[in-house]
Order: structure tokens, then C-alpha cells, then sequence
């Protein structure tokens, strides 16, 4: 019944939905990032990663050519990850609910909101659930905003965020899915 109702909603709004479980153990975890040069404003709490940037938190993990982390004085951070011309800049993540369950998903810029546990995927987004390897669903499109403390995830035909008639489509694919009864 659950997946009778995200299909309704794809077909009912302009923004896809469908929902996803981040690993809630991620938000608990340290911050690591590599990368080739590292420059770090103490004053503006700012800091700039610069070539074959990773950043891993628990099971979340981040790849980039440029990563930008900001820090409130709350202890929450905000990382903007930009791809090297003509690649993409990637994460991939577990979700709760399962002992292989995944999420990736790649676009030219990812913003990523520490206090909101939202990322936003610009230009080229792509998104994937996996059981393993397998995707079970994918969506595609100019803006992805993935959700992980709502669980959900909305896919837009523009890099605003905004759905516009004639400015191209989105692209969902959704398998079956079967329980292990019907197997």
C-alpha cells in the first residue's frame, strides 16, 4: 500500500516524491575530509578543499574536484561540493531499514545542510536506491533536493528548484519490487 502511494504522487504532482531512510546513525559521527590542498579561514570559520576532495561521516560519503565547509556556531556544518568540467560530483549513503540498502546520487554542485540533513544536487542529478548493487529506483532531472530527515526526495526540471512548462522533463524509473513470498 505504502508503494501504491508514492506512485500516485508521481503521477499527480510535477515534483517526483518517494521515500528514503538515511542511516540515523550518520548524523552522530565525525567529519573526515581528505584532499590535495586545504585552505582554512578561522575568522569566517570557512573551509576550502581543493582536488580529489572525500569527505566521510559514518556512511555517508562525499567526492569532489572543490569542497567549501562552513561551520554555525551551533557545530553544524554545510559543505558545497563542486565537480571538476565535465565530471560529476558524487555521494552515496545507507539507509536504515536493511543490511545493504543505499542511496548515491551525482550532479555538477551538491549543497549539503549538516543542521537540516538535506542535500540539494544541481545541474545533471542523478539519484539511485540500491539493495546492493541492484538499483531498485533511479530519477534524474536538473534539481534533486534529497530529505533524509522527512525521507523523501523531489526531482525538477530546472536548476532552481522550480518545475517550468518546456523547460525539459524528468526521467523515473521504478522497478518492481516482490517479497519473498512472491519469489
Amino acid at each position: 500500500m505504502k508503494r501504491f502511494f508514492f506512485l500516485l504522487l508521481f503521477t499527480l504532482n510535477m515534483a517526483v516524491t518517494t521515500a528514503v531512510h538515511a542511516e540515523k546513525a550518520d548524523s552522530d559521527q565525525p567529519t573526515n575530509v581528505e584532499s590535495n590542498q586545504m585552505a582554512y579561514d578561522d575568522v569566517k570559520q570557512i573551509n576550502t578543499f581543493t582536488g580529489n576532495v572525500v569527505l566521510t561521516r559514518g556512511s555517508l560519503i562525499m567526492k569532489a574536484n572543490k569542497m567549501v565547509v562552513t561551520q554555525d556556531p551551533a557545530g553544524y556544518q554545510y559543505a558545497t561540493l563542486y565537480a571538476a568540467p565535465g565530471a560529476a560530483a558524487t555521494f552515496r549513503q545507507k539507509r536504515d531499514g536493511g543490511p545493504n540498502l543505499w542511496i548515491e546520487g551525482e550532479a555538477e554542485r551538491i549543497e549539503y545542510d549538516g543542521k537540516a540533513e538535506l542535500l540539494k544536487l544541481f545541474s545533471k542529478a542523478k539519484m539511485r536506491r540500491l539493495e546492493g548493487i541492484k538499483p531498485t529506483d533511479e530519477a534524474q532531472g536538473e534539481f534533486i533536493s534529497y530529505d533524509s530527515h522527512a525521507e523523501f526526495f523531489s526531482v525538477n526540471n530546472t536548476v532552481t528548484g522550480e518545475s517550468k512548462p518546456g523547460a525539459g522533463r524528468v526521467k523515473v524509473v521504478i522497478q518492481p519490487h516482490t517479497t519473498a513470498k512472491e519469489k
